[in-house]
C-alpha cells in the first residue's frame, strides 16, 4: 500500500487541504492535529489547528529569492491594522503574543488614528476595511464590538517576538478621553462569557472563500502572513498572501485565495491558550539529504505553495533535478498537493482526489464560493476568457485574460443588489479568484486572478465544461458534456 493509499496519510492530507481552503481546523477536546499541524489549546481543552511551516521556514523567504506572493488590498492599511490590534491585545510583553487579551473595536480604532495621524471619515472606513481583511482570514476575531488575536497569530516564531515586543513599544499610545457611559473595562468584562469566534451564537459567519486558496489560502496560494519585519504583507487575506503588513514576515498562513472562515476566540481567547507542535511531518523525506539539499527542497516548497504566479525551474535546484523534484512532489501530496507545470514553470495546486473530497467544485481553485460568488465568477471568464476565445484572441489553453470585464457589464447582466455584488468581487479579489485592473482612460474591470495557475489539467477540464454548460446550456457541446458525464 503507498503512502497515498493509508488511510491515515488521506486523513492528513484532506486535514490540510480542508485547513488551506477553510481556515483553521476546529478539534474536540483531546483530538490531536494531524502530522505537520500545530494545535492551539484552549484551557478546555478545545482547539484549532494550523499547517506549521517545514524547518521553521517561514513565507518570508519568497524575499530571499525576489519571488513574488499574492497581492493584498490595500497591505498598508491592513498592515497598520494589525500592528493596532497588536498593541490593543498584546498587553504583556513578557508573554508569547497569542492569545492575548480582548480590547474594544474602538480602542484600536483610536490606535489606528494615532499611528496614521488621521481622523477623517475615510480613515475609519479604511481601518474597518482593514480589520474585515484580518478577521476574515484568521488573523484577527472581530466579534460584538471586541477583537482578539486570531490563530494565525499563534504561527509568528518564536524569533520574532523580540522584534514585534520593539513594534508594540515604538507604537503610540491612542488620545483617548475617559468614556462616560460604558469603560473600556466594562465592555470587556460584559463581552467576554459570550465572545465566541464567528459562526458561532454569537456572531455573524464571515467564513470567506478564498486561499488560494483558497483560497483565500488564503486561497490557494494565498498566504496570509503578517510578521514582524517591516516588510512586507498583507493576503490573503488580513495581512495574508506575501508579508507585506508592518508586521510582516515572520507569521503566515496557509491561505487558500484567500480567504480563510475564522474558528478562534470564544472565552479562552483572552483567558490563556497553549500551541502545540505535531509530529514531524518531512523528516523521514528529508532526512537522507545534506544540509544544503534539505534547504533547497524547503525552499522550493514553500515558493510553489505560496508564490503568486509559476517560478522558473532555473531557478531552484529542486525543480531542476528530477529526484529532487520526486521528492518535493511527496512533500505536497503529504499536504493534499500536487505540482503542476506551465513549459518551465512550475506552481501547486490541490490534488484531484482531495479537491473532490473537500466538496466543493472550485476547490481546485483552493477557496469555497457562496452562489453570489459562483455567478459573478462565472460571468466575468464568459466575458473575459470565452468570448475572447471565440473571437480568436485568446490562446485556447489559458485562463488568465488580458481583457477585463466592466463592472457596468456584471451589473447589467446579474440580478444581484449593488451591495451583493461588491461583496461577492471582494471575496474573489481577496482569494485571488479575480484581479481588478485599469484600462486605459475607461474605467477597467475585472479579469480571471493568478489562483487559475493552481487548477490541475483534470480541473481545467471541469471548469471548461462548467462554463459550458453555463454559457450555452441548450448547445449541442452542453448536451455533449451532459452526455459524458451520465455515462461515467
Amino acid at each position: 500500500m503507498t503512502d497515498e493509499q493509508h488511510p491515515e496519510a488521506r486523513a492528513r492530507a484532506l486535514a490540510h487541504a480542508q485547513a488551506r481552503a477553510g481556515g483553521p481546523l476546529r478539534l474536540g477536546a483531546g483530538v490531536a492535529a494531524a502530522p505537520g499541524m500545530v494545535r492551539l489549546t484552549r484551557p478546555d481543552s478545545t482547539g484549532e489547528a494550523l499547517p506549521g511551516w517545514p524547518d521553521g521556514v517561514t513565507p518570508s523567504l519568497l524575499d530571499e529569492y525576489q519571488v513574488a506572493p499574492l497581492p493584498v488590498e490595500r497591505s498598508c492599511e491592513t498592515r497598520r491594522a494589525l500592528a493596532a490590534v497588536l498593541k490593543c491585545c498584546w498587553t504583556d510583553l513578557s508573554v508569547d503574543p497569542w492569545p492575548g487579551a480582548p480590547a474594544p473595536v474602538e480602542l484600536v480604532l483610536d490606535t489606528y488614528r494615532e499611528l496614521i495621524g488621521r481622523t477623517d471619515d475615510l480613515m475609519r472606513n479604511w481601518a474597518v476595511g482593514a480589520l474585515r481583511r484580518l478577521h476574515d482570514s484568521a488573523w484577527i476575531v472581530m466579534d460584538d464590538g471586541l477583537v482578539v488575536l486570531g490563530p494565525r497569530c499563534a504561527l509568528w516564531p518564536v524569533e520574532s517576538h523580540a522584534q514585534l515586543q520593539e513594534l508594540v513599544r515604538r507604537l503610540p499610545e491612542p488620545a483617548r478621553p475617559e468614556l462616560t457611559v460604558v469603560g473600556d473595562a466594562d465592555i470587556i468584562a460584559a463581552a467576554r462569557p459570550g465572545l465566541t469566534p464567528p459562526g458561532g451564537t454569537a456572531g455573524p459567519d464571515l467564513a470567506a472563500a478564498g486561499a488560494a486558496g483558497g483560497p483565500g489560502q488564503p486561497l490557494d496560494g494565498e498566504d496570509d502572513r503578517p510578521g514582524p519585519s517591516a516588510a512586507h504583507d498583507d493576503h490573503d487575506p488580513g495581512p495574508g498572501a506575501d508579508d507585506r503588513s508592518g508586521l510582516g514576515a515572520a507569521g503566515g498562513g496557509s491561505g487558500s485565495a484567500g480567504a480563510l472562515a475564522v474558528t478562534g476566540g470564544g472565552e479562552a481567547a483572552g483567558a490563556g491558550g497553549r500551541v502545540e507542535g505535531g509530529p514531524a511531518e518531512f523528516d523521514d523525506l528529508l532526512g537522507g539529504y545534506d544540509e544544503r539539499r534539505r534547504a533547497e527542497l524547503v525552499a522550493a516548497f514553500m515558493v510553489v505553495e505560496h508564490a503568486a504566479e509559476p517560478v522558473q525551474e532555473v531557478r531552484f535546484a529542486a525543480l531542476r533535478d528530477p529526484a529532487l523534484r520526486h521528492t518535493l512532489g511527496e512533500m505536497l501530496a503529504r499536504r493534499g498537493r500536487t505540482l503542476i507545470q506551465h513549459r518551465d514553470r512550475w506552481t501547486s495546486g490541490y490534488a484531484d482526489t482531495v479537491a473532490a473530497r473537500i466538496g466543493a467544485p472550485e476547490a481546485a481553485a483552493g477557496t469555497r464560493l457562496g452562489v453570489s460568488e459562483r455567478a459573478v465568477l462565472a460571468l466575468v471568464l464568459v466575458h473575459s476568457v470565452a468570448i475572447p476565445r471565440a473571437e480568436g484572441l485568446l490562446p485556447e489553453d489559458s485562463w488568465l485574460s488580458p481583457h477585463p470585464t466592466p463592472v457596468d457589464e456584471l451589473r447589467r447582466h446579474t440580478q444581484l443588489p449593488i451591495g451583493e455584488l461588491e461583496a461577492a468581487l471582494r471575496t474573489l479579489r481577496h482569494a485571488g479568484l479575480l484581479g481588478q485592473v485599469k484600462a486605459g482612460e475607461e474605467a477597467g474591470g475585472y479579469v480571471p486572478g493568478p489562483q487559475f495557475h493552481r487548477l490541475t489539467p483534470a480541473a481545467r477540464r471541469r471548469l471548461q465544461e462548467e462554463l459550458i454548460l453555463a454559457a450555452g446550456p441548450s448547445t449541442p457541446l452542453a448536451a455533449a458534456v451532459l452526455a459524458r458525464r451520465s455515462a461515467r
